[in-house]
């Protein structure tokens, strides 16, 4: 039987999620999209964000009705970690799928807890993929046959959560994707690097997607104390303009915690300042989104 319609039992409980305290827009009704929108999280700077706002967006979104996966391209597997997903090294994982030609059904599990949130696991084999499709055929374009072969589920969302680094991996994403989210961190040097990932996602357009492009940027680890925060988000909104979203993610130690439960903030403490701004976020992509076919 698929592992998609299987749930692991092997993995540690967690707290049960809760959702009192959610964002006062929890009942409300979210657009769904007019097709299925994947959408790659990239940033080759380490630390400001990709798998924290890929896991928290894709929670909020299934809270509102909408069947969204989060595919793990990272090998050290956070992603897989936060949703309480197991990938010890012998997991059938995004591995197999890229490397083996494993169907993508085979390796996608349900989130516990989470009814229209699923996973496909990364595992620390991922490490050695860079190399191994260099010599591939149609090596940049594999996760993208694996997405379109995936018929089990009718999703609205598939957030591909990418590693910091613009390898074969993030090549592959960004083949596989309709759009590109950003994370910034509010912090000295958050535009420094940005340029190459730019002309990396306008290189992917021009020979390999061309429907790619740059959706969303969104300002993570926001300091409200701080002058350098302000400076940077007003930095970034003016290099990006409309992309960024109005919703500004705060540092929160809760946040922080979450994933050490196997969880999103947005189930764990689903009344901190961080989960009702990835709530926020995620209520922004939708609205913003309604109409976007990819």
């Amino acid at each position: 039987m698929s592992s998609v319609v299987s749930r692991e039992t092997s993995t540690p409980t967690p707290p049960s999620p809760s959702l009192v305290g959610y964002s006062s827009r929890s009942q409300e009704e979210w657009p769904r999209p007019a097709r299925r929108r994947v959408i790659t999280i990239a940033n080759q700077k380490g630390g400001v964000g990709k798998t924290t706002t890929a896991v928290n967006l894709a929670a909020a979104l299934s809270m509102h009705n909408q069947r969204v996966l989060v595919i793990d391209l990272d090998p050290q597997g956070n992603a897989s970690t936060a949703l309480s997903i197991e990938h010890r090294g012998d997991v059938p994982s995004v591995y197999q799928v890229l490397i083996e030609g494993m169907p993508l059904a085979e390796i996608v599990k349900p989130v516990p807890d989470m009814p229209n949130l699923y996973c496909a696991p990364a595992t620390i084999n991922l490490a050695g993929a860079e190399i191994e499709l260099v010599s591939m055929v149609a090596r940049e374009s594999r996760l993208l046959k694996a997405i379109n072969e995936f018929k089990e589920i009718e999703l609205d969302y598939i957030f591909i959560d990418c590693p910091p680094s613009l390898g074969l991996l993030t090549v592959n994403a960004m083949v596989a994707a309709a759009e590109v989210l950003i994370p910034i961190q509010c912090e000295y040097y958050a535009l420094e690097g940005l340029s190459q990932l730019l002309q990396n996602v306008e290189l992917v357009r021009a020979h390999l997607n061309p429907k790619l492009s740059v959706s969303t940027a969104l300002l993570t680890m926001y300091d409200g104390r701080t002058r350098l925060a302000a400076q940077v988000a007003e930095d970034v909104r003016a290099h990006f303009g409309d992309t960024v979203l109005r919703t500004v993610i705060p540092r929160s130690v809760r946040v922080s915690e979450a994933p050490s439960y196997g969880q999103s903030v947005i189930t764990y403490d689903p009344g901190s300042s961080g989960a009702m701004a990835y709530a926020d976020a995620a209520r922004e992509i939708a609205f913003r989104g309604a109409s976007v076919t990819g």
